[in-house]
């Protein structure tokens, strides 16, 4: 038991941080030097470490240069022995700064086995991960002192936690082949799912009938953008997507059990409204009230009874809301990995793209190159969490100056990192919108029978218009493209499937 007059404790005392600034990093020379030899008396020993192993993983430079050499004549179909890399050096006037002739020669007598070299080179790469967490937990500690004064506390736990993410997927998956047998057992589970499953579906459902049948739902590890210009419903149609998916796994869920709680949900990332704008939007629409009415008090006794009827229908639904504006993709895959470690977690909804912000401490040289880095993390955080991820994108204006207003993928804002990105690009379409727009002026017609000839005109596509958008697939991995034809009820802002098979005709696809 340490006490005031006792000296202090070596592990946290006196010299202690002196000794541990002091720490040699972590490196294995002898392996290094172990690693080279075997290379150099067999080069089939290369193809133990190859898909790992970098120059700039091993400690000492020369044995980086010398792995350089004997990797870049490998590659190039020619021997690597110490005969040819001291030619090789030599010519280049670098055969000094690796030891010399003698230092080749002693790297053959430091080999042990040529067998043993995977695990060399695996003791190498282990000791250079190491390496970069002590520099970047050197980092780390030199911003919370102030090195970086422009970050506060939480952008750089945010950077820290990006930076640790991209050292593990860049060098932390072993990767390699998987055997075809593998992969046909995998292709065969989900053909099985989707022939068990009603109307094919084998990913999750969106509760949109249409929508389904042409993708077979919404499938794990694809990035999905929907995009379309402001007015068109993106909103709507996103969180009828994920109520559609809500609804899907409770009901899953309580198959057996009626009061089962899902282990798994939905989570949506609204950066343009806050929790309870969209809650009173979601209300709307599945009460059927409008959402001005509700926001001016403007209802009857009998349309408040059901708003709190549907509420309390809906909160049973395992669907999060996260409000943070401008929030960090940084931040958005910590919440997303600690929600579904928490409580599960089968789709993500992010509204919107272009409200995003690139990882805490990145300076991105342009917009594009920002928009890029956010497409490529959120892909990344759906493959990590396997699960699908749906982001809503604006935009350009470009599609106003053209006579048909369909979107095309080239409108898309920063459209070539989306677009690449994405396995699914998706534009809401309401010709109404337009047409409503162009209704014939008295002003622009002398001719009074032309003035009603357009009105005629006019009311007629507006009628073939009313209460029907289109979800336009332009791109699809994994399927077909195309146009899907939907219901849309303009007051409560609300999606459903379109019944094509009756005059008239509208549905909704719970």
């Amino acid at each position: 038991m340490n006490t005031f007059g006792a000296p202090p404790s070596p592990a946290f005392g006196g010299d202690s941080l002196l000794g541990l600034s002091q720490r040699l990093p972590p490196q294995n020379p002898e392996a290094e030097q172990a690693l080279l030899g075997a290379l150099l008396a067999n080069n089939k020993a290369y193809e133990r470490v190859s898909e790992f192993l970098a120059p700039d993983h091993f400690a000492d430079p020369v044995h980086g240069r010398i792995y350089a050499a004997i990797q870049r004549r490998i590659e190039a179909g020619q021997l690597a022995d110490a005969v040819t890399l001291r030619a090789e050096f030599e010519h280049n006037g670098l055969l000094d700064e690796v030891g010399g002739t003698a230092y080749l020669g002693q790297l053959l007598t430091a080999m042990v086995g040529i067998i043993n070299a995977g695990e060399y080179g695996k003791v190498i790469h282990d000791a250079w991960m190491r390496r970069q967490l002590v520099d970047l937990g050197e980092v780390i500690v030199n911003r919370a002192f102030g090195a970086e004064p422009e970050l506060d506390g939480r952008q750089q736990l945010e950077s820290a936690e990006q930076a640790l993410f991209d050292l593990a997927k860049d060098n932390g998956s072993d990767g390699g082949f998987v055997h075809f047998e593998k992969a046909l057992a995998t292709a065969v589970h989900h053909a099985a799912a989707a022939f068990s499953n009603p109307g094919g579906v084998s990913g999750l459902s969106t509760g949109l009938r249409d929508f389904d049948a042409k993708t077979g739902g919404l499938h794990k590890s694809d990035l999905l953008i929907l995009a379309g210009r402001p007015a068109m419903g993106k909103t709507a149609l996103a969180t009828k997507i994920a109520f559609g998916a809500a609804r899907s796994i409770l009901r899953k869920a309580r198959e057996n059990d009626p009061n089962a709680i899902p282990r798994g949900g939905v989570a949506i990332f609204s950066l343009e409204m806050s929790c309870d704008q969209l809650a009173t939007r979601l209300l709307s629409e599945e009460a059927r009230i409008s959402g001005d009415r509700i926001r001016r008090g403007d209802i009857m006794q009998r349309d408040f009874d059901k708003f709190l009827e549907v509420s309390r229908e809906l909160q049973a639904l395992p669907l999060w809301i996260d409000d943070t504006p401008a929030i960090t993709i940084s931040a958005l895959r910590t919440r997303c990995r600690r929600l579904q470690r928490t409580r599960g977690l089968d789709l993500v909804v992010v509204d919107y793209l272009q409200l995003m912000r690139p990882a805490a401490g990145t300076r991105p040289e342009s917009r594009v190159l920002e928009i890029s880095m956010i497409t490529q993390g959120l892909k990344a955080i759906a493959k990590e969490l396997s699960i699908p991820v749906i982001a809503l994108s604006q935009l350009s204006r470009q599609v106003e100056s053209r006579e048909d207003k369909r979107p095309q993928l080239s409108d898309l804002r920063e459209s070539g990192s989306i677009e690449q990105d994405a396995d699914m690009v998706m534009f809401v379409y309401r010709d109404e919108y337009y047409l409503s727009q162009r209704q014939p002026k008295e002003l622009n017609f002398e001719n009074p029978q032309k003035l009603h000839e357009a009105m005629e005109k006019w009311q007629k596509d507006m009628e073939g218009a009313h209460n029907k958008a289109e979800l336009i697939i332009a791109k699809q991995r994994h399927g077909p493209t195309g146009t899907i034809k939907l219901f849309f009820e303009g007051e409560f802002t609300r999606f459903g499937d379109l019944d094509q098979h009756h005059e008239g005709g509208g549905g909704y696809g719970d």
